[in-house]
């Protein structure tokens, strides 16, 4: 039960779509297909857009835990027979992965930011403690929010997450194969990223990467 959830977007319908025979990835998208989860703090959000934001007048913040729909829970005992005992993360080794993959789309390399890596530690952790895939926080927070709570003054930011992949060879490949999630890390604007892994093995998930690209005003 490997998942990939991406595209945060304010109607929040499931599609799935596969990373491998036994895994599954998530999309919480306004369409059936994956679309891109960039936000800035002055375009309406959108399926297919390379920016977009939170709409005017909705305080998705405001919500009291996840919103109902907007998360999954892994079956219990789903990777009970997976290894993760290697299971690391080294940002500036994964960030190198991705500039590599941006290269070869003629793309400017991203670099490593505090504040988005703050960001994006804070959602794995959220994530790990309720043993859920989502892009909303605990206490109703969206990527937005917390890429504002860590003071980075974004123009523009993206949010990808993954839970259960065994490294992050596996879940870069996951979201490679994901149209949406690679619309993220392939966004033009971007400038810079924080990556985080929390791991747990006593939640079912075991594990939780997330992504958090931006470019800062």
């Amino acid at each position: 039960m490997v998942r990939v959830g991406l595209l945060f977007v304010l109607s929040l319908l499931t599609a799935g779509c596969g990373i491998g025979p036994s895994a599954v990835s998530t999309s919480f998208a306004d369409t059936g297909d994956s679309s891109i989860a960039a936000m800035s703090p002055s375009l309406g959000l959108g399926s297919g857009s390379s920016s977009g934001g939170p709409s005017s007048g909705v305080q998705l913040a405001a919500y009291d835990g996840m919103p109902k729909g907007s998360w999954e829970k892994a079956p219990k005992g789903a990777l009970a027979d997976r290894d993760y005992s290697k299971t690391t993360l080294d940002p500036e080794k994964a960030l190198v992965q991705i500039n590599k993959y941006r290269a070869q789309k003629r793309l400017k390399p991203l670099k490593l930011n505090a504040q988005l890596t703050s960001a994006a530690k804070a959602h794995a952790r959220d994530l790990a403690k309720w043993d859920r895939i989502s892009h909303y926080g605990s206490d109703g927070s969206n990527p937005w929010d917390r890429v504002k709570r860590s003071g980075y003054v974004a123009g523009v930011a993206a949010e990808n997450v993954g839970t259960g992949q065994a490294s992050f060879d596996e879940v870069l490949r996951g979201w490679k194969e994901s149209p949406g999630h690679n619309k993220n890390l392939l966004l033009a604007d971007a400038r810079d990223a924080g990556l985080a892994l929390v791991q747990d093995p006593k939640t079912e998930f075991k594990t939780f990467w997330t992504l958090v690209l931006g470019a800062s005003m």
